[in-house]
């Protein structure tokens, strides 16, 4: 049987659930495109709450300079400006579905931009961050709008004020990872501002010993513990060197003893172990491999 020529498909014929199979596959490049302008289906499909649940704007980066003064970075024009449109297009077409938001660890957001995101994503419930640059107050009316937040991964520069305003105004925040060295102030700010917190990960961090004490003791609700591949740190009184521990010692590991789970690195030589030992810049996690900053052994850190 010869096939009709004159049956013509057209493309919103397409079936709109195959439409949202492809479109869960996409980059945010790709959906930000002129896809949601094809045609009625295409939008519909576009604008899919399943589509955005997650905003992954962890293929972004900025070119930056680190400057010694107010606001310490200088971002590249070009690099911002594919940031606002690609932003701008996201929250437009997610009509405030939007659940998780990564940020690149070298994707630095400035507070217009990032007030302008929690204002259209009122439901956020994760957010990847490890790096801000900017005012106290611009961060912080975020974190009010985003009160149903429960998550969040950022570096240990993280300011105290921050952990406040997440205590403050975010009743579910139970789950925080940390990239970068845990000194004792950072510990006792955590332990502070955040004393309902449940799961923490220190993964690939240098830890003072005194600090990881502070948080086993401290964090009476805490459950889970990673520590995977960090290096802890014995930090005697001066004029006396620091010291690596090889191993956990009996005080911290009965401390730990409470926890439902507790994780390290059996090996102490791995690749991920020996990155975090030569690793002496403060912010080293942005020299580590793409992608090693997206992994975790706890499964609600893991991207």
């Amino acid at each position: 049987m010869e096939r009709d020529a004159s049956i013509v498909r057209q493309w919103g014929d397409m079936d709109i659930n195959i439409l949202l199979k492809i479109f869960l596959l996409l980059d945010v490049f790709d959906l930000t495109s002129s896809i949601a302008q094809v045609c009625y289906k295409w939008r519909l499909a576009a604008r899919d709450p399943l589509v955005w649940r997650t905003l992954d704007l962890s293929m972004l980066k900025s070119n930056f300079v680190e400057i010694p003064s107010n606001p310490y970075v200088y971002i590249d024009n070009d690099a911002d400006e594919t940031l606002k449109r690609v932003l701008k297009i996201s929250l437009k077409l997610s009509m405030g579905s939007i659940e998780t938001i990564i940020l690149h660890s070298n994707l630095y957001i400035d507070e217009d931009e990032l007030i302008y995101a929690a204002e259209r994503s009122p439901k956020l419930k994760r957010l990847v961050m490890p790096s801000w640059t900017g005012t106290r107050i611009g961060i912080c009316k975020a974190i009010q709008m985003w009160s149903d937040l429960e998550l969040m991964t950022t570096r240990s520069i993280t300011p105290t004020y921050l952990m406040k305003e997440i205590s403050q105004s975010c009743k579910n925040f139970s789950k925080l990872k940390i990239m970068g060295p845990v000194s004792i102030f950072f510990a006792s700010a955590i332990v502070a501002f955040l004393p309902g917190l449940k799961v923490l990960s220190l993964r690939c961090s240098r830890i003072t010993k005194k600090a990881l004490i502070i948080i086993l003791e401290g964090l009476a609700n805490l459950e889970v513990l990673n520590i995977s591949h960090a290096i802890l740190i014995e930090s005697p009184p001066p004029p006396a060197p620091k010291i690596e521990l090889k191993e956990l010692d009996h005080s911290i590991l009965e401390k730990a003893s409470r926890l439902r789970e507790f994780l390290t690195c059996s090996k102490n030589k791995c690749n991920l172990c020996c990155s975090t030992r030569n690793d002496k810049d403060f912010f080293g996690w942005s020299m580590y491999q793409e992608g090693t900053w997206k992994e975790d052994e706890l499964k609600s850190f893991a991207l």
